[in-house]
Parts: structure tokens; sequence; C-alpha cells
């Protein structure tokens, strides 16, 4: 969830027990905003031009929508990651897909979870389950606040993109295979 300046603010937990987070949630009357829902993620790029200048253009599928997200480079401040996002909704998946095959992109990387999302004042949070673990992303002004209240050290958030983690598990797990998906 970008704010109204276009920037992502958000922190991110690995290993985390979603059950446990949801009776938390419960307890602080945060609002579910709707059942968890499967998500099917294609990064593209050309030749690593946007990788490699840490930004990511994402094309995302999810309950029959279809978005694509461009996200600028990080930067740090405290233990929140912040970068600009710019998104959009389209059509068409295939068509998107399609356009960007014609300009030199291709997808370098798929990954896949079922993503459930909570509103706690002006934050979302996103209980991530994924092939490598359950996750916990917390995005908005008040992320680190609200993920203290959840019961996480904001020292101990995952810095890395979902796209790096599994570039991550691949070279520790080599015959893992080579996207992020459900099997």
């Amino acid at each position: 969830m970008r704010s109204r300046d276009n920037f992502e603010r958000e922190i991110k937990f690995p290993r985390v027990e979603l059950d446990k987070l949801r009776e938390r949630l419960i307890e602080l009357e945060a609002e579910r905003v709707g059942p968890s829902a499967f998500e099917d993620n294609w990064i593209l790029d050309r030749q690593r031009e946007l990788i490699d200048s840490g930004r990511i253009l994402r094309l995302r599928t999810d309950g029959g929508r279809a978005r694509l997200t461009f996200k600028g480079p990080m930067r740090l401040e405290g233990n929140v990651k912040v970068r600009e996002e710019r998104e959009l909704e389209v059509q068409s998946a295939e068509e998107a897909m399609a356009l960007f095959a014609n300009l030199g992109f291709t997808v370098v990387r798929r990954y896949q979870k079922m993503r459930e999302e909570w509103q706690l004042g002006g934050v979302t949070i996103a209980l991530d389950h994924t092939p490598i673990g359950d996750f916990a992303e917390f995005e908005g002004d008040g992320a680190e606040t609200v993920a203290k209240r959840c019961g996480f050290d904001p020292a101990k958030s995952e810095r890395r993109s979902y796209l790096r983690l599994y570039e991550d598990y691949l070279k520790q797990h080599p015959d893992a295979p080579p996207e992020m998906v459900f099997r």
C-alpha cells in the first residue's frame, strides 16, 4: 500500500506463525479486508537493467485482477523499507505481457503466494503464505508501530524482497524449482 506521495513504506518479517498473528489482529480490532487470495507474480526485466539498479517491474494477477507495478530503489528509514511505487490495473495480463515482450522484456522470476490482508488504522497487514515459508508485511506510515503492537521486533525485520529471498534460497537449495511456485 503506497501513500499519497507514491512511496511504499514496508516492514516484513519471516517465519511468522500466521494463526497467532491473526489472533493478535483480532485482539487489536483490526479489520480483515477479505479472504485469503492466490497471487501470481511475474518480474519483468530487459538484460537485468532494472534489477541491477534496484528497480522492479512486476505483473501480478489475483482473483481475476491484473496489476502492473513499478518499484524504485529501496532506502531505509530506520527499519522501514521505503521505495517509490507506481501501480495501475490492466485489463489483460496476457496483453500486458505481450506488450512488454515486444519491448524486449522477459520474465526473469515468477513467485506465488496466498495473501490475506488486514487493516489497522492506516496500516495494511499482509499475512503471506509462500512456498518458502510464512511472512507478515506491515505497509503504511505507521508500519513499524503496528508491527511492534503485534509483537514483532523491527530490528529483526527482513529487508530482502521475495525476488531476492528466493534467489538466496536457490543458492542454498540448488535442487529447488527455478521459480517460487506452489507445486
